[in-house]
């Protein structure tokens, strides 16, 4: 992988890390406690809430994975192990990469 390529992913991945480390406006308060008073909120309407709220706990976990494996796949540009597979290390396809470029491993030590 020439010097270009690997430019490239840089600048994907900062700003990808960017997007991640962004906060959501459209989230804030989702993850509060749900009120318990049914007299103000029926048990459906508390229920969804409940739900809506394991959701966005869970989307924020998962960006939080995402936003490691970025900072991971940086930190390997920098000590010139990215776009080698951590198992085998061997180069990573380049068709792998342009799709996740924080992918660590190839495609047959991935199975």
């Amino acid at each position: 992988m020439n010097e270009f390529e690997i430019d490239a992913f840089r600048t994907q991945l900062e700003k990808l890390r960017a997007e991640l480390e962004a906060p959501d406006a459209a989230s804030e308060g989702t993850t509060d406690t749900v009120v318990l008073d049914q007299t103000s909120v029926g048990r459906l309407s508390r229920m969804d809430a409940m739900q809506g709220q394991q959701m966005a706990l869970e989307s924020e976990r998962r960006r939080q994975v995402q936003l490691l494996q970025v900072k991971v796949a940086l930190t390997r540009i920098e000590t010139g192990s990215f776009g080698h597979c951590l198992v085998c290390e061997e180069e990573i396809a380049m068709g792998r990469l342009q799709i996740n470029p924080a992918a660590t491993r190839c495609v047959d030590c991935s199975e």
